[in-house]
Parts: C-alpha cells; sequence; structure tokens
C-alpha cells in the first residue's frame, strides 16, 4: 500500500506551513488559564521540548487577549487563538501578534463584525481556522438530520467556508471533528471532496492518555492512511505534552515524520534475560530527537532476536550477562550486560 497524501493549497501559520506537500505538522493546546501569562509560556515552552509545530490558547476574555503579546514574545512556535463569539477577542489577539485565530463565522455575531476580523487577519496575512465540532453543532443543522451526523458537520462548515469566501478570505484551515471515530473519518473524507482547503484532523474529547491515545491513534491514523490531513491534535485528558509524543509517534508509525527514526522492539516472553522495558524507554527517549533515518531493534533474546528483526539497521540482543549487537541480522560483537544501551547509543551516533 502506497501512501497518497489529498492535494490542497497551502496555509502559513507563523513560519509553519500546512498543506500542499509540507509536512504534517503536530498541534497542541495549553490547558493554563491564559491569564496566567507565566504558566502559559511555560507550558508553552514544554510542548516546544517535546516538538510541538503550533500551539492554541484559550481566550476566554479580554485579560487573556491582552496577554498574547507577552505570551508570544517569550516563545518560539506559532500561537492560534481560540475564540468564541465575542469578535473584539479577535481584534485584540491580532494586534497582540497573534499566528492565527480559529473561530466560526457564524458564531461572532453580525457580517459587520466577521468581516472586522477578516479585514484585519489579511492585512496581517493570517490564518483563519474554521473549527466544526460535533457538540457544538447549529440547532437547526441538529433538527434537520436528527444529531450531529457527519453530513451535518461538513454543511456547517460549508456554511462557516461561505461566510468567508463571501469576502473573498480563502486563508482558511478546515476541522470537523467529533468523539465518535466513524463520524469524524465520514466528514473529513466528504469534505476532502468538496473543499481544497488544509485539514486539521483528531478526534475530539477522546478521554484520558491511555484510552485517548488508543482511539485517536485508530482515527487519525486511519484518515493519514487515506492520504486525509495535513495538521493534527491528539486530544487527551492530560499533560498537552503527551499529546505532541502521542502524535509524533503516529506519524513515526507511518514514516511521516522528519526524523524518521524508529524504535522496534519484542514483547517479552520466558527467554527473556533483561530488563528490557527499562532499555527500551531509555534507548527511546534519547534516540527521540535523532533526525536519522534508520530502524533500532531492542530485543530480550539472543536466540532468535536477530533473525527476528533482521530488517532493523542496527540492534541488540539480550542474554545472560551480555548481549550481542547485531546489524541487518547479522551479528556483529557482544557486549556486557551493563553497556548495551550506551553502546547501542554509540553505534546508532556513528551510523
Amino acid at each position: 500500500m502506497s501512501y497518497k497524501r489529498r492535494q490542497c493549497r497551502e496555509v502559513s501559520v507563523g513560519n509553519v506551513k500546512i498543506g500542499k506537500n509540507n509536512p504534517i505538522s503536530i498541534q497542541s493546546m495549553t490547558n493554563t488559564d491564559t491569564r496566567d501569562a507565566l504558566a502559559t509560556i511555560a507550558q508553552i515552552k514544554a510542548l516546544e521540548e517535546v516538538g510541538c509545530d503550533v500551539v492554541r490558547v484559550a481566550i476566554p476574555d479580554m485579560e487573556a487577549a491582552k496577554n498574547i503579546g507577552k505570551i508570544k514574545s517569550e516563545v518560539n512556535i506559532p500561537v492560534i487563538a481560540d475564540i468564541h463569539f465575542d469578535h473584539r477577542l479577535a481584534l485584540e489577539v491580532i494586534d497582540q501578534g497573534i499566528d492565527g485565530v480559529r473561530i466560526n463565522p457564524g458564531n461572532i455575531g453580525s457580517i459587520d463584525k466577521v468581516k472586522a476580523v477578516v479585514e484585519k487577519c489579511r492585512a496581517k496575512n493570517l490564518k483563519i481556522r474554521i473549527g466544526v465540532n460535533g457538540g457544538s453543532l447549529e440547532k437547526e443543522l441538529l433538527e434537520k438530520y436528527g444529531s450531529a451526523t457527519a453530513e451535518a458537520l461538513v454543511e456547517s462548515a460549508l456554511g462557516h467556508i461561505k461566510i468567508l469566501e463571501d469576502l473573498d478570505f480563502t486563508n482558511i484551515v478546515i476541522s470537523l471533528k467529533s468523539s465518535d471515530i466513524y463520524k469524524t473519518i465520514e466528514a473529513y473524507e466528504l469534505i476532502s471532496k468538496k473543499v481544497d482547503y488544509p485539514l486539521h484532523i483528531g478526534i475530539t474529547e477522546s478521554g484520558s492518555i491511555k484510552k485517548g491515545t488508543i482511539k485517536s491513534s485508530i482515527g487519525v491514523g486511519a484518515m493519514l492512511l487515506k492520504g486525509i490531513g495535513d495538521t493534527i491534535r491528539i486530544s487527551l485528558t492530560g499533560d498537552p505534552c503527551e499529546e505532541v509524543i502521542v502524535g509524533k509517534e503516529i506519524l513515526r508509525s507511518l514514516d511521516l515524520l522528519n526524523d524518521k527514526i524508529k524504535v522496534i522492539s519484542c514483547p517479552t516472553c520466558g527467554r527473556c534475560n533483561i530488563d528490557l522495558i527499562s532499555v527500551v524507554n531509555e534507548v527511546e527517549e534519547k534516540t527521540n530527537y535523532m533526525e536519522k533515518d534508520i530502524t533500532v531493534a531492542i530485543m530480550g533474546c539472543a536466540v532468535n532476536g536477530p533473525g527476528e528483526a533482521r530488517e532493523a539497521d542496527i540492534g541488540i540482543a539480550g542474554g545472560k550477562g551480555e548481549g550481542l549487537l547485531f546489524k541487518k541480522g547479522e551479528i556483529v560483537r557482544k557486549i556486557k550486560g551493563n553497556d548495551l544501551v550506551n553502546e547501542l547509543l554509540k553505534e546508532i551516533d556513528k551510523y
């Protein structure tokens, strides 16, 4: 099966380009109170450390909006403002130097208010993300379709898009999210055939870190395999950094992440003679940011390990008190048990 990405136009968010043939970017959202600038800055810096490309912050009121300039001055990745209902908040964050806004044009008031936001975004070449959510669909669409169906999500998005297009504004990214995997995938499939705007994908309200990771991996992975998705957010109830870590692993698993490094490991069995779990965790942590096109195998058994991982570029297999270093399934040398991780990391550096 070959990967064929849906073709769409390109939109810029700060220094990150979304769509066309650009890398699929990873987004997250702070869960700090944006009125607390220091806490929000600290969380964004933590997100930067784990590889977040774009961050979104909630703007509940004018106090939060006025903090954007201070926040922007201290962070390095583009910041998006999440705004509902009050167009004045959008105008303020634009003046404060925001990199983009997430609004639904249909719920921020009269066309004059929408036009004011559009004109400011146009002047600064800012993108607007139309974010349709299954939990906040228009009442008339819920009555028409009976529930938040995929068709209802798409009709809502197209309505918001038309408002912007009628104002000659097309610097748009679209998302249509539901907590239901099937509805979400169907909605994205439908919208992808109707417009050529970049798509921000994810499964909203997916749950805790463990369950949400599984649910998001299925939903987001399925869409990516269909070539749908230009930027992603993994919505988890927990530390936002976990969203980025999971997002990177999804992209890495599909060979869609620029760093290319992959770590594979066996599930362990009664033949395992090393603390494989600790070894795998340490190697993953220390190789996570390496930009190498390489597959690393960590196997618990010296009997079958090298053969089972012969497709890996380099790897180790545990034994009693020692291990084997192998490349492409061929054993290179023995290593003392306590030196396994360090020697493997040295070999990866040299590879």
